[in-house]
């Protein structure tokens, strides 16, 4: 399967120079733990970085520091943003994930515009999803071999 396909295609950005209660705020207001901080780039929106509720509590509320005084660009602390192609095998995006220590990605096209983000949630519920089709087609496997010896 490759990683556009599994991918959620609604992200949620964020620019760079908003401030950590900005983010908050569209955190809270669209039930989501991450926003992809963008850059507009020839009509396109451009990935350059990522913050989550795990940045904000570590970063700026635990350390009491004003939200409004931080941005977004502030919390991104990584030396670059790992991102996973949208025709990249999702098993790759998965090693990559695992390799670089981190739980969502962004992902982009050929031109590297964003198009989705996938994250270790979205692939645990393909997991389970598959899990689900395993066990129905060993139950139906079990119900066929009854269904042949009582004929």
């Amino acid at each position: 399967m490759k990683t556009g396909t599994a991918c959620n295609r609604t992200v949620f950005c964020v620019d760079g120079n908003e401030s950590a209660r900005e983010a908050s705020r569209l955190m809270r207001e669209h039930h989501v733990g991450d926003l992809v901080i963008t850059r507009e780039e020839r009509g396109r929106r451009v990935p350059v970085g990522l913050v989550t509720d795990r940045d904000l509590v570590l970063e700026v509320l635990a350390q009491d520091i004003d939200p409004e005084m931080v941005t977004v660009g502030d919390l991104f602390t990584g030396p670059r943003l790992i991102t996973a192609a949208v025709d990249e095998d999702l098993e790759d995006t998965v090693h990559s994930m695992r390799s670089h220590g981190v739980r969502r990605v962004p992902v982009v096209d050929k031109d590297g515009a964003l198009v989705g983000i996938i994250t270790m949630d979205d692939m645990l519920g393909l997991m389970a999803g598959q899990l689900l089709d395993v066990t129905r087609l060993i139950s139906r496997q079990t119900e066929i071999e009854v269904e042949r010896r009582q004929a």
